[in-house]
């Protein structure tokens, strides 16, 4: 079958990755509380959130129609990072991120109106002893109040302060896309034609 791909995601960044990969989609945003159980491991949120997330469209998917939910957390230290909700939180999650190693984990869940595939990815990402000029410097800027762990790794920060990463650069800024890519294939959504 040929499906109609739906991007839930109001993210700039998950929509212009899907746009470069060739994608051809439409987006569609309901609003839904990102609340998770506090017992859950921090590396299975993202996918229970993306999931959480399909809920929202569950009676209304057409036969036709593939729906894309994706979530991202920063974990470090086994605890999850979301977004700052202010200057101060963003200079101190970049604070605990200088010199050490964080996990970026994404889940994505692929929706039609008869099945539901989850996966996750992880990536780990090195950062460099940030100076404190160079944080509130970044903060300041770019305002990152909006990425999960105060940071996107296509900006200033990404060049000057991340060291390495061990997976996939895509799954840092939000949207693992070879392996959307892959799931999608396994859907038969050719993308190629």
């Amino acid at each position: 079958m040929a499906y109609k791909l739906i991007l839930a995601s109001a993210s700039p960044r998950r929509q212009q990755l899907m746009r470069e990969a060739g994608f051809t989609f439409e987006v569609r945003i309901k609003e839904v509380p990102e609340i998770y159980p506090d017992d859950l491991p921090v590396n299975q949120v993202p996918e229970y959130l993306a999931r959480l997330k399909a809920s929202a469209f569950q009676h209304e998917l057409q036969p036709d129609e593939l729906l894309i939910t994706a979530d991202t957390i920063v974990s470090i230290h086994n605890k999850a990072v979301g977004k700052p909700g202010n200057r101060q939180a963003a200079i101190e999650m970049l604070r605990e991120l200088s010199g050490n190693r964080h996990t970026v984990v994404s889940g994505l869940c692929l929706t039609t109106s008869h099945i539901q595939k989850t996966t996750s990815v992880c990536t780990d990402v090195f950062f460099r002893e940030l100076t404190e000029e160079e944080i509130i410097y970044y903060v300041d800027k770019y305002r990152p109040l909006d990425k999960a762990g105060a940071y996107g790794i296509q900006e200033w920060i990404g060049y000057v302060g991340i060291e390495r990463i061990d997976g996939s650069f895509y799954n840092v800024m939000g949207l693992p896309i070879q392996t959307l890519y892959r799931q999608l294939q396994e859907f038969g959504v050719d993308l190629c034609k």
